[in-house]
């Protein structure tokens, strides 16, 4: 599920980028190419979690991806910019927001970086 996620945004970054362009803050250089380049690395890492021996990598390359487009996320949110004309209100913007480490720490399950809230228990030591 969290691959095919990804897949469609990189794709959407790519061939629809308007609207990623008009979230990203003002600081990022070159807008335009950094969503070309993230629409770029989200199907690289969707493809990295398909494929073992890359998986490790990937899920922890697309949990710092969520991470570094939080911002423009945050932007999208405080700034009340329309995506085709329409503003978005609090009742998205919240839980999107709300839900990035949601989205981080699945990359990392993904992946099998980490396996909590999941972990197994382990058995007694002998004493």
């Amino acid at each position: 599920m969290l691959t095919a996620a990804y897949m469609v945004a990189g794709v959407a970054h790519l061939t629809r980028p308007a609207g990623f362009v008009a979230i990203t803050p003002d600081w990022v250089p070159a807008p335009a190419m950094v969503v070309a380049l993230t629409g770029v690395a989200e199907l690289a890492g969707a493809a990295g979690l398909l494929i073992p021996p890359l998986r490790r990598a990937a899920g922890i390359g697309l949990a710092l991806y969520a991470l570094c487009v939080w911002p423009a996320n945050v932007h999208h949110a405080l700034a009340d910019i329309p995506i085709g004309g329409t503003h978005l209100s609090w009742w998205y913007h919240g839980p999107r927001l709300a839900l990035q480490p949601v989205i981080i720490w699945w990359a990392l399950w993904a992946a099998g970086v980490t396996d909590w809230p999941f972990r197994k228990a382990r058995p007694a030591r002998p004493s």
